[in-house]
């Protein structure tokens, strides 16, 4: 962990995308959830969670899950785990393109000067995976029996389009999830005993988002956002304390039920299910997000201003963007400030949020990373192709 930020804590979530067609057993709510034909272009759904409204930190919203950094996602009781991959870099992940120098530093920052010999990039994902077996009872792992497979094609052979979860009876699921729930390190012990490794090939590196500051309380996290796709929805369960409910419906259904008013969703939310609305096929996006992976990702810490009686989340590239960020870092940055405009309008990076179930995008630079715009007002112009 990284003990030296000061803003921010660190933390990892997945957006999970699966196959329309349920598993064995499942309890999963899936519906379209606005009966529109716009969402049955696509042929898989996500998975987003309902925060209990006693939660510290966004009570009520629907939020991919994921949560907070432990500091046994960087124990070193994990070398034994991973121990056949010790001689490969990152434990067999992908190196990625992106000059380190420009890394975001959650991805970036060296962990053995850290203290921990586990590297970020397989500690974050062993959180992502770990936060998403605690909230939703989805449990992504691979057999130990099929390592020397693994040691020796992990991406042809694990990096299919699709994923499957380690399959066990429902009472040893409830029995290990409720152990990990009280206590994060219990996950290394269950794969110590399971004779599984959690299945961080099958995570693809997507984003990096920062709370801003003072938008939902004093707490703010530094996220890696990661994307993994599954053939079938997996048994899904909600874990009655921060979660409260679960549902799986298109990209394009969950932002049509945010528009009307029926959920909430958070800024990152919003971009990044437009961003899927490019890829109503689920091999599509799978595809895209393996290949794209490699090439890296920006650090997007939203600066928040206020014109016209609308906030507007600036991103960076935007013209209005400040160029010295290290003011909102520390919290400097009053929500309510207005920024000169410039006289070159053609940067624009930027979400305008007129209530908070009214949002709209508003962008013109040229996405870095090899990564996609999102598709400008997807879920009212049932035009997917959208507006580049």
């Amino acid at each position: 962990m990284n003990t030296g930020l000061k803003q921010w804590k660190e933390a990892a979530s997945l957006i999970l995308t699966a196959g329309r067609t349920l598993g064995g057993n499942s309890l999963s709510s899936r519906a379209p959830l606005d009966g529109s034909g716009a969402s049955s272009r696509f042929d898989y759904d996500v998975l987003l969670l309902k925060r209990s409204a006693k939660s510290t930190f966004m009570p009520n919203a629907y939020v991919f899950p994921g949560g907070m950094v432990d500091s046994s996602d960087f124990s070193s009781d994990w070398l034994d785990v991973f121990k056949s991959f010790l001689n490969s870099p990152a434990f067999g992940l992908r190196s990625v393109e992106q000059p380190v120098e420009t890394r975001p530093p959650i991805f970036a920052t060296n962990r053995l000067k850290l203290g921990s010999p586990i590297p970020g990039e397989v500690a974050l994902r062993i959180c992502a995976l770990r936060e998403t077996f605690e909230e939703s009872g989805v449990l992504l792992v691979v057999p130990k029996k099929e390592e020397k497979r693994l040691i020796k094609s992990p991406h042809d052979t694990f990096c299919s389009p699709h994923y499957t979860e380690h399959k066990l009876c429902s009472d040893e699921l409830s029995k290990w999830r409720a152990l990990v729930n009280k206590s994060p390190s219990n996950f290394i012990r269950m794969c110590q005993e399971l004779e599984v490794l959690p299945n961080i090939w099958a995570l693809h590196e997507w984003a990096n988002w920062l709370t801003p500051v003072g938008r939902y309380g004093s707490r703010r996290f530094d996220t890696a956002f990661f994307m993994c796709c599954l053939q079938k929805i997996p048994i899904t369960l909600q874990d009655e304390k921060e979660i409260v409910h679960f549902q799986w419906s298109t990209p394009s259904g969950i932002l049509q039920s945010y528009q009307a008013r029926q959920l909430w969703i958070a800024p990152p939310q919003f971009y990044e299910l437009s961003r899927m609305c490019h890829f109503p096929l689920l091999n599509d996006l799978h595809s895209f997000a393996h290949q794209r992976a490699t090439e890296g990702c920006d650090q997007w810490l939203p600066v928040i201003v206020l014109q016209d009686q609308q906030y507007i989340s600036l991103l960076p590239g935007d013209k209005l963007y400040p160029r010295d960020s290290s003011k909102q870092a520390e919290g400097d940055h009053t929500r309510d400030s207005q920024l000169e405009e410039q006289p070159d309008d053609s940067d624009l990076h930027r979400i305008v949020i007129s209530d908070p179930y009214t949002a709209t995008l508003q962008i013109t630079v040229k996405p870095k990373y090899n990564h996609l715009l999102p598709v400008m007002e997807p879920a009212l112009s049932h035009n997917l192709k959208g507006q580049l």
